[in-house]
């Protein structure tokens, strides 16, 4: 005779199991590096006033590892793209290598999307405007750029029916949201250069030449 009892589904399984801190200390950490002007050592030191210890190199890993799913959690609590977008490029050193970030926002200060690319070029803004374009099924009537000559001619091929808008000082609100971003990743660059000394002075070279 068959069963009558509905299967319900099971529960997801939690992306916390498995990790030695509870799942709330893991998220206040996270949130902290990614809400204030902290770094991975700044949150170390605060968890410690807490009267948890945990290391610098566990905070970085659960950035790594619970940034994503925070930003897929959050996705679905967001405003709708606006129809008018800032657009620009700006540069960050990553690994020690300068590279280009291109950038757009939307009238309410919404990130729309965010490229890293090598090379600042046609081939770059193109896939940037492709990427942005697909991800969230928007066309913007408008897009404000700066004056770079690359621009007209990509948005005329990916985005024909949108006003180009290129007048001074428009594409203010963009430069202003590089500018947080310059100062989010400062104290991270701070931190690296006060650390290396001391990891030079460390090696076996510098101990011997201290010794003499």
């Amino acid at each position: 005779m068959p069963s009558t009892h509905r299967h319900l589904p099971l529960p997801a399984q939690s992306a916390f199991v498995g990790f030695r801190f509870p799942a709330d200390v893991i998220g206040v950490s996270v949130r902290w590096y990614l809400r204030y002007n902290l770094s991975y050592r700044d949150v170390e030191e605060l968890m410690i006033e807490r009267g948890i210890e945990v290391d610098h190199v566990t905070v970085f890993r659960w950035v790594q590892r619970f940034t994503p799913l925070l930003a897929e959690a959050a996705r679905y609590s967001r405003h709708a793209p606006g129809d008018r977008w800032f657009v620009d490029e700006t540069y960050v050193k990553v690994n020690g290598v300068w590279r280009y970030v291109y950038r757009a926002i939307d009238q309410h200060g919404q990130v729309i999307d965010v490229f890293l690319s090598a090379r600042r070029d046609a081939q770059a803004a193109r896939r940037f405007f492709r990427r942005a374009l697909e991800m969230l099924k928007v066309t913007p009537s408008e897009v404000v750029t700066d004056a770079a000559a690359v621009y007209p001619a990509v948005l005329d091929e990916r985005i024909p029916s949108a006003w180009h808008h290129v007048e001074q000082h428009a594409n203010n609100p963009i430069e202003a949201d590089h500018s947080q971003l310059k100062h989010r990743l400062r104290p991270i660059a701070r931190r690296r250069l006060v650390s290396r000394p001391a990891r030079l002075a460390s090696t076996p070279a510098a101990m011997s030449s201290v010794a003499e």
